[in-house]
């Protein structure tokens, strides 16, 4: 290794929301940053961004391609619940092969250097710096850029978590996978009567996925038609097929095809006790049950860029540690519920048709709509509490009929 290779204070390894994120504010901070990302990579999502991560990150208008004004959620039985939010709200849906390059190109704006590449793997200089190999795009070389500090913004199964941070490696993972289609317009709009272009649909049907659930979410002149699963041998492909059949999509245009894994809980460490830290899907910030990462990618990255300032100013690796204790002291018992949530009402057709009903409570359905859009859960009304957990007790034991 060249040790008179380029040098930057942070060199931030993926352009998601959450690498994109940790750059720009790194950058604006007045930091030297390298984002560097991998060429053709569009990760398969719903694309739903609640009111707080478009106020918080100063999202514009312009990237919101749906509006989306409830949710129906579709038992086994194909019960369906509607869930509208309250008049005036709306949850922003935005197209990740759109959202993604305008997060990196703001980077870009604040002062991060963009490159395209796939990282190879992390070095050591003769001084104990590190050094970030990656292969240049159409390139056959390697290039080799030094680096103060490294953020590994690079997916579940992250290659830089692999290499540099204890357990990465054993990331529990539900994997992904959706089919963009052409939305039903027109005449269209006949051959698929139930679909709703400001509606998330959310099948919680064993047969479309044995442990998470499937979605038809609107993108305004596309729709994103996915499941995911954690279970080997089950066919993601055939699931969507199904669905497509089952709703009237089967004969709309297929634009694209993707999948990807999802983590299913946040890493325990998401350093390396050094100079490396995680963010994103790479710490495995994905809600659990609801499979939701945009808001929490980009939050993560913030708080990890944070870190990373501060051990840039102190030299003081312990700085990175307390970006996943801010995290987990904001958000972790959200994910622990959601995560006890997946376990125990995705486990079977019959507790799904259950969860589903508890969907059509009223009280059920304005706590869960005010904890999505504001990240964080609603204390101020106790009473509705008690009632939702008494109900839920009801369902439990049967005495309520689903």
């Amino acid at each position: 290794m060249n040790d008179a290779a380029e040098e930057f204070d942070v060199v931030v390894v993926g352009g998601g929301p959450a690498g994109a994120t940790a750059a720009e504010d790194l950058a604006r901070r007045g930091r030297s940053v390298l984002l560097l990302d991998r060429a053709g990579r569009i990760k398969p999502c719903g694309g739903a961004i609640p009111p707080r991560l478009i106020r918080d990150f100063d999202i514009p208008a312009h990237l919101l391609v749906a509006r989306i004004t409830g949710a129906r959620m579709v038992a086994p039985s194909d019960r369906a619940v509607d869930m509208p939010i309250d008049p005036g709200g709306f949850v922003g849906m935005v197209d990740r092969d759109v959202f993604d390059p305008w997060l990196r190109e703001r980077a870009r704006e604040h002062g991060a250097t963009l490159r395209e590449g796939n990282f190879e793997r992390l070095s050591r200089a003769a001084d104990g710096t590190a050094v970030v190999e990656y292969r240049a795009g159409g390139s056959s070389g390697t290039v080799c850029v030094r680096a103060r500090c490294v953020i590994g913004a690079d997916g579940a199964r992250s290659a830089v978590g692999r290499q540099a941070v204890k357990g990465a490696e054993r990331v529990r993972c539900v994997f992904a996978y959706h089919e963009i289609l052409r939305a039903p317009q027109g005449a269209a709009q006949g051959e698929a009567p139930g679909y709703d272009g400001a509606r998330c649909d959310v099948y919680y049907q064993g047969r479309l996925s044995p442990d998470f659930y499937a979605w038809i979410f609107p993108h305004g002149d596309t729709v994103s038609v996915g499941t995911g699963s954690a279970r080997k041998g089950f066919s993601l492909r055939g699931s969507v097929g199904a669905l497509r059949a089952a709703t009237g999509l089967a004969g709309m245009e297929t634009i694209r095809r993707e999948g990807a894994p999802l983590p299913l809980k946040p890493l325990k460490r998401w350093d390396n006790g050094r100079d490396v830290i995680l963010a994103g899907d790479a710490a495995g910030v994905v809600a659990p049950a609801s499979g939701e990462g945009i808001y929490y990618a980009m939050l993560c990255g913030r708080l990890v860029a944070e870190a990373a300032e501060a051990f840039c100013t102190t030299g003081d690796a312990r700085a990175l540690r307390q970006a996943r204790a801010r995290f987990m002291r904001a958000h972790g018992r959200v994910f622990w519920v959601l995560g006890v949530m997946q376990y125990f009402w995705y486990s079977s057709d019959k507790r799904r048709e259950r969860f589903v009903a508890i969907c059509q409570d009223k009280d059920v359905q304005r706590l869960t709509w005010q904890s999505y859009m504001n990240k964080e859960l609603v204390r101020r009304d106790p009473l509705a509490h008690v009632r939702i957990f008494f109900k839920d007790l009801g369902h439990l034991l049967g005495l309520v009929r689903a």
